[in-house]
Protein backbone atom coordinates (compact mmCIF):
# COMPACT_ATOMS: atom_id res chain seq x y z
CA UNK A 1 0.00 0.00 0.00
CA UNK A 2 1.35 3.27 -1.06
CA UNK A 3 1.77 6.35 1.56
CA UNK A 4 0.62 9.20 1.77
CA UNK A 5 3.52 11.51 0.02
CA UNK A 6 4.61 14.08 3.12
CA UNK A 7 3.53 17.24 0.89
CA UNK A 8 0.07 16.27 0.79
CA UNK A 9 0.31 14.42 4.88
CA UNK A 10 -3.10 15.31 6.25
CA UNK A 11 -1.61 15.23 9.88
CA UNK A 12 -0.54 18.66 10.02
CA UNK A 13 -4.20 19.60 9.41
CA UNK A 14 -4.86 22.00 12.93
CA UNK A 15 -8.44 23.32 12.66
CA UNK A 16 -11.96 22.37 12.02
CA UNK A 17 -12.38 22.87 8.20
CA UNK A 18 -13.16 26.43 7.34
CA UNK A 19 -12.48 28.24 10.27
CA UNK A 20 -9.01 29.23 8.55
CA UNK A 21 -8.85 29.98 4.94
CA UNK A 22 -5.70 31.36 2.76
CA UNK A 23 -5.84 34.86 1.20
CA UNK A 24 -4.21 35.33 -1.76
CA UNK A 25 -1.96 38.63 -2.82
CA UNK A 26 -2.65 38.83 -6.97
CA UNK A 27 -0.03 41.09 -6.94
CA UNK A 28 2.84 38.24 -5.98
CA UNK A 29 0.83 35.49 -6.94
CA UNK A 30 2.20 34.00 -10.82
CA UNK A 31 -0.01 31.22 -10.73
CA UNK A 32 2.58 28.46 -10.51
CA UNK A 33 0.12 25.76 -9.12
CA UNK A 34 2.35 24.84 -6.22
CA UNK A 35 -0.67 25.56 -3.90
CA UNK A 36 -2.72 23.38 -5.81
CA UNK A 37 -0.25 20.01 -5.49
CA UNK A 38 0.11 20.25 -1.90
CA UNK A 39 -3.14 21.07 -0.62
CA UNK A 40 -4.36 17.75 0.70
CA UNK A 41 -8.13 18.98 1.23
CA UNK A 42 -8.25 20.49 -2.79
CA UNK A 43 -8.99 24.26 -1.57
CA UNK A 44 -7.33 25.58 -4.96
CA UNK A 45 -7.55 25.79 -8.32
CA UNK A 46 -5.13 28.23 -10.99
CA UNK A 47 -6.87 30.11 -13.93
CA UNK A 48 -7.13 33.15 -15.45
CA UNK A 49 -7.39 36.09 -13.00
CA UNK A 50 -11.09 37.84 -12.85
CA UNK A 51 -11.56 41.26 -14.45
CA UNK A 52 -12.30 43.16 -11.16
CA UNK A 53 -8.89 41.48 -9.62
CA UNK A 54 -6.58 42.50 -12.40
CA UNK A 55 -8.00 45.86 -12.86
CA UNK A 56 -7.07 46.14 -8.85
CA UNK A 57 -3.84 45.37 -9.41
CA UNK A 58 -1.06 48.28 -9.13
CA UNK A 59 0.96 49.00 -12.77
CA UNK A 60 3.61 46.60 -11.95
CA UNK A 61 1.50 44.20 -10.44
CA UNK A 62 -0.50 44.07 -13.86
CA UNK A 63 2.86 44.10 -16.02
CA UNK A 64 4.19 40.98 -13.95
CA UNK A 65 1.05 39.30 -14.33
CA UNK A 66 0.37 39.54 -17.90
CA UNK A 67 3.95 37.84 -18.09
CA UNK A 68 2.77 34.80 -16.22
CA UNK A 69 0.03 34.30 -18.20
CA UNK A 70 -2.69 36.49 -16.27
CA UNK A 71 -2.75 32.98 -14.00
CA UNK A 72 -3.16 33.18 -10.14
CA UNK A 73 -4.62 31.41 -7.52
CA UNK A 74 -8.47 30.99 -6.48
CA UNK A 75 -10.01 29.25 -3.47
CA UNK A 76 -13.32 27.80 -4.31
CA UNK A 77 -13.34 25.17 -1.80
CA UNK A 78 -12.06 27.56 1.18
CA UNK A 79 -14.77 25.72 3.60
CA UNK A 80 -12.40 22.58 3.19
CA UNK A 81 -9.20 24.27 4.19
CA UNK A 82 -8.29 22.91 7.95
CA UNK A 83 -5.09 25.33 7.82
CA UNK A 84 -2.12 23.02 7.55
CA UNK A 85 -0.34 25.59 5.84
CA UNK A 86 1.61 23.30 3.52
CA UNK A 87 0.47 26.26 0.45
CA UNK A 88 2.24 29.21 2.94
CA UNK A 89 5.27 26.87 2.81
CA UNK A 90 5.08 26.06 -1.28
CA UNK A 91 4.02 28.91 -2.58
CA UNK A 92 7.47 30.08 -4.31
CA UNK A 93 6.10 33.80 -4.21
CA UNK A 94 5.35 34.23 -0.27
CA UNK A 95 1.75 35.25 -2.02
CA UNK A 96 -0.09 33.13 0.48
CA UNK A 97 -1.24 33.65 4.27
CA UNK A 98 -4.01 32.11 6.06
CA UNK A 99 -6.29 33.93 7.94
CA UNK A 100 -9.22 33.20 10.60
CA UNK A 101 -12.41 33.71 8.66
CA UNK A 102 -15.59 35.34 10.21
CA UNK A 103 -17.83 33.51 11.04
CA UNK A 104 -21.43 32.75 9.07
CA UNK A 105 -24.63 34.12 10.01
CA UNK A 106 -26.94 31.63 8.90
Amino acid sequence: MAETPPETDTTTCKQAPGEFGPVIDRARCEGKSDCVRVCPKSVFEVRRIEAADFRALGIFAKLKSVAHGRKTAYTPNIAACEACALCVSACPESAIKLERRAASRD
